[in-house]
């Protein structure tokens, strides 16, 4: 608990103080000190401040300042020790108790997108998050926790950022959680082959006056440049210590993590204050600004002065918007006022100056630790991207590898598809032998496996689908793509940047929505959310094996590309369409770093494979089981209405009637007239499931909607698969596989399935499903309602229910209104 939870009266132990810089150096000298006992005197009128006796003499605090101070109570110390606690608790076992409460380490991960957080994050904690080389992977914060040495470490992996400046989301977040959440030790991930750029943001670190460790990451790379680094004299220039790491190997991460241990006990000479010099005249105005912003410590408590005058001086709208008030003026008027001299004095953009003199101070850091090899050659990174990034073989090399995936996709899964379906078929066969007839047999062989199997199936396909797309990600060639499509994403309003989340859209629209945070500019992130269902997802792609199985069986690698390629084409006219009418045009400067290529490991893409796999799997046993049986449910319910039951009176005549015809019959002629009845009664019995079907629940609903979209080429077979979709793209497969089932066991299979879709006819003998309608489908699936998930995701994003709302009804018309195009003039040809 903080010290500002305790009442008048109560006393606890101080475990840490939080916070930063002058502000905890001053508390600390005023004796608030880890283990020693404090009590509460008494609180102000207004319950600020408050006042307490420390080491025999009393003091006042803010709340604010107070609420810095970690301490635990008596009440704390009895509920830690509640097994032995005898009913007193000692002073020494208070400071036990706090000195085994300090043992816990809140530490921060903080760095450049693509220096390898996510990675030494995974070998620290032992999580599997996605680790991709490019911007933007880790879009929110994630958290873990691991024993060292005695010592519990709760990490936490913050986005990538380049400065703690207020230009994207990304910036703001991990300034305000430093600030807002104090983390005890910073630890700041450089790329040791990109030095300059990443000190940028250690810098910033600096003036912030955090405790800060720099883990040196890939600095086997900068070895094998030849390029030499005196990485701990340059520790002791910046006032932290430096530990090399290679989080791709685990090479440093125990050395890192004790470093941190000994910063958080004040152990490591080099983990000094210091302050970078931004030279005479910068300084005075810092220090202007810092006199008056001292005499509010509701807004220093928790940030150093020295920071919020810088940021100041920069023009930062976020520091600006949470100062702008009367109560704040002093400092505002003085900041106006320094600003106005340096402008004048440097004839340049106050936040151009700082930004100078911080590269300065680096450069110089730089100059006296860091020697480059002489010898000049040709970078690998250099070499390949003369290939894949030049102005006439990028975009084939692009579009080649795009229809590869697709081609592997379908040629490499149908393999184990094929034994997929032959154990789900098995499966069937094996429960329809052990149970008896009836309605839970039933549920079991065609709901549940029936449905789950119907999608399960279509595992290896996605699996091959993730490896793919999370090769591009760990080699580097993701960004390469967002590059080579800047010029065309400039075309319909948007940039490079926005290709990003467009191309994970593949995989998930979810997290593809997520990662547009990554871009600054509200209207093209916004416009990159709604084009982003467009972008075929994984969860649609058992739809399209189905239908493409079925319907275009010799070119099935082709058409599924030709799909996709349909969704990016529809994807850019939206999006010039939406800039025009929807978006007020701002053309924003396409930044977008391009990493060196590296040859990721076989463990990190299978584990990336694997683990979006394992989130497919779960969902059979959630989302889709649970929607299977309920379409089970109104599928199987009614058991009969009047047409069954006079079909039912039919089968019983006609076994009747020849039942009377072999009384007076012999030899060969009996055979064939029970051949004669067995055909018969299997066209009734076929007749009379389908009769079933139509009067159950589910028939009754698909019938009701039938009417709308009856001109689209769809039957109420399909009206109801759409709409069992909303919740899940997959369910779409399940859902027909529930639909289509028949008495056979074996039916449960991917190739039963298609065989019965291809078969399916109306009462006039037309077949139901055709080419041309099997298109119109596909089509209304590449483009209506995206997913539940999906919409969240942009509700949350957008922070806007009118774009998540918008999403749902401009996709499912302009999906109706393709779809009755293809199939109404397709008719005429």
């Amino acid at each position: 608990m903080n010290l500002s939870e305790l009442t008048n009266g109560q006393e606890g132990v101080i475990v840490k103080v939080k916070g930063h810089g002058a502000f905890r150096k001053r508390i600390i000298e005023m004796g608030f000190i880890r283990g020693k006992k404090v009590t509460v005197v008494k609180n102000a009128p207004l319950k600020d401040p408050i006042e307490y006796k420390i080491m025999d003499y009393k003091v006042s605090l803010r709340r604010s300042e107070a609420r810095l101070i970690e301490v635990i109570s008596r009440r704390e110390a009895e509920e830690m020790d509640a097994r032995t606690y005898n009913g007193t608790i000692t002073d020494d076992l208070l400071a036990r108790k706090a000195t085994e409460k300090r043992k816990t380490i809140n530490v921060a991960l903080v760095g450049n997108p693509n220096c390898g957080k996510t990675t030494i994050f995974n070998q620290a904690s032992g999580a599997n998050e996605h680790v991709g080389n490019y911007s933007g992977v880790t879009i929110d914060i994630k958290t873990g926790h691991f024993h060292h040495k005695g010592y519990t470490l709760k990490v936490s992996d913050l986005p990538g950022t380049y400065s703690l400046s207020a230009y994207s989301p990304e910036e703001v977040f991990v300034r305000e959680h430093i600030s807002q959440e104090t983390p005890d030790i910073i630890i700041n991930v450089v790329d040791a082959s990109n030095l300059e750029r990443n000190l940028y943001l250690t810098s910033q670190l600096i003036d912030m006056d955090v405790r800060t460790v720099v883990a040196l990451n890939m600095f086997d790379d900068l070895q094998r440049k030849g390029d030499k680094l005196d990485y701990q004299q340059l520790g002791t220039l910046l006032g932290i210590p430096f530990v090399p790491t290679v989080g791709s190997r685990g090479t440093g991460i125990e050395e890192l993590f004790a470093k941190v241990v000994d910063v958080y006990e004040d152990k490591i000479e080099e983990a000094r204050r210091i302050k970078i010099n931004y030279g005479e005249n910068i300084e005075k105005a810092i220090d202007a600004i810092e006199k008056k912003a001292v005499n509010f410590p509701e807004i220093t408590s928790k940030i150093s002065s020295r920071f919020l005058a810088i940021k100041l001086l920069e023009k930062d709208k976020v520091f600006r918007e949470q100062i702008d008030s009367e109560d704040f003026s002093p400092v505002i008027k003085e900041t106006e006022k320094q600003i106005v001299k340096l402008e004048e004095l440097f004839q340049e953009d106050t936040e151009t100056v700082i930004t100078d003199a911080r590269y300065g101070f680096i450069a110089g850091a730089m100059k006296e630790t860091y020697k480059e090899n002489p010898q000049t050659r040709r970078r690998k990174t250099d070499i390949i991207d003369s290939v894949l990034t030049h102005k006439l073989f990028g975009f084939p090399f692009f579009f080649f590898f795009i229809w590869l995936m697709f081609q592997a996709t379908f040629r490499l899964g149908e393999y184990p598809m094929g034994w997929i379906e032959e154990g789900v078929a098995v499966l069937s066969q094996w429960a329809s032998a052990i149970l008896p007839a009836g309605p839970f047999t039933d549920l079991i062989v065609d709901g549940i496996i029936g449905g789950v199997g119907g999608v399960i199936v279509f595992l290896p396909n996605i699996l091959i689908l993730f490896f793919f797309i999370s090769f591009m990600e760990d080699t580097g060639y993701m960004a390469r793509a967002a590059f080579i499509m800047d010029k065309v994403m400039h075309k319909i309003g948007l940039h490079g940047k926005s290709f990003i989340p467009l191309i994970m859209g593949f995989g998930c629209n979810v997290p593809a929505i997520m990662a547009t945070r990554t871009i600054e500019d509200r209207n093209n992130r916004l416009l990159t959310m709604l084009i982003n269902p467009f972008m075929s997802c994984s969860a649609r792609l058992p739809v399209y094996i189905l239908l493409i199985g079925a319907f275009f069986p010799d070119h099935p690698g082709t058409v599924l590309f030709l799909l996709y390629g349909t969704g990016i084409a529809l994807a850019v006219i939206v999006a010039r369409i939406f800039k025009r009418f929807l978006f007020k045009k701002s053309d924003t400067p396409f930044v977008m770093e391009l990493p060196p290529y590296r040859l990721p490991t076989l463990k990190s893409t299978t584990r990336h494979m694997w683990f979006k796999g394992s989130q497919y799997l779960k969902k059979m046993g959630g989302v889709i089981m649970v929607a299977s049986v309920i379409i089970w449910f109104l599928g199987y319910y009614p058991r009969q209405n009047a047409q069954t039951e006079a079909i039912e009176k039919q089968k019983q005549e006609l076994v009747q009637k020849y039942t009377e015809l072999k009384k007076h019959t012999d030899g060969e002629v009996v055979d064939k007239i029970e051949t004669e009845q067995q055909e018969k009664l299997e066209h009734l019995d076929h007749l009379q499931e389908k009769l079933r079907h139509e009067g159950s629940y589910i028939g009754r609903l698909g019938k009701s909607i039938e009417p709308a979209i009856e001109p689209l080429g769809f039957d109420w077979k399909m009206g109801v698969s759409l709409l069992s979709g909303v919740a899940a793209k997959e369910i779409v497969v399940s859902t027909m596989a529930v639909l289509y089932q028949t008495d056979d066991a074996e039916a449960s299979g991917n190739a039963q399935l298609i065989a019965q879709i291809r078969n399916d006819k109306y009462p006039d003998g037309t077949p139901v499903f055709t080419t041309l309608s099997a298109i119109s489908f596909l089509v209304f699936i590449l483009i209506y309602f995206p997913c539940v998930a999906v919409i969240a995701a942009i509700r949350k994003e957008s922070a806007s229910w009118k774009w998540a709302l918008f999403t749902i009804f401009y996709t499912t018309g302009l999906a109706y209104f393709l779809s009755l195009i293809i199939y109404q003039v397709g008719q005429m040809f």
